[in-house]
């Protein structure tokens, strides 16, 4: 929670990456509560209050992960929102040509995208989402210490960039910084 709210605030793309992993966290934990209680909440060094208050954020994910349908797979609604709204705001980043840098690493990792759309057949998937799913993926083999090929780790690399990018202009739209107003 405490490091979710720092992320969100500072870097959305991190911030989802992270939201992902806790819902993978969770779900590790079978959902259970007390579980995540004894390992997670207890252990961590922070005041009883703060604790209280890392629980009940636990307890709603949980709830919410439940009323959702997403126990076993697939991302909280909270989570596609903040998707669909980077989403949203790389398109406008796109068609205002607000930041040639933006354009040019985006049209220089599209082919990657393309790729990863063909090897992961998810054409109904938007360009932001397949990036955001290759960078979790990339994350999890690490997790794993799987071997990771150089090309991959390479495409890794371009889109990491172009995710920094991303979540750069998006920090600053936010904070009334950028607009797109003529």
């Amino acid at each position: 929670m405490f490091i979710a709210h720092k992320l969100k605030k500072e870097n959305i793309c991190e911030y989802l990456l992270y939201m992902w992993q806790i819902e993978d966290l969770i779900r590790a934990y079978g959902l259970n509560l007390d579980a995540i209680q004894q390992s997670i909440i207890a252990p961590y060094p922070v005041s009883d209050t703060e604790k209280k208050s890392l629980y009940e954020w636990y307890e709603s994910l949980i709830e919410m992960m439940r009323l959702e349908g997403v126990q076993q797979e697939g991302h909280l609604q909270l989570n596609k929102n903040v998707l669909s709204e980077l989403n949203e705001f790389h398109s406008l980043m796109l068609s205002s040509g607000k930041d040639a840098s933006y354009n040019a690493k985006f049209y220089f990792v599209l082919p990657l995208i393309n790729q990863l759309r063909t090897q992961q057949n998810t054409q109904d998937v938007n360009d932001i989402e397949i990036c955001f799913n290759f960078q979790y993926a990339i994350m999890l083999l690490r997790m794993k210490k799987a071997e990771i090929t150089p090309e991959t780790l390479q495409a890794q690399s371009e889109i990491s960039k172009f995710m920094v990018l991303l979540n750069k202009f998006f920090q600053q739209y936010k904070a009334g910084e950028l607009t797109f107003d003529e």
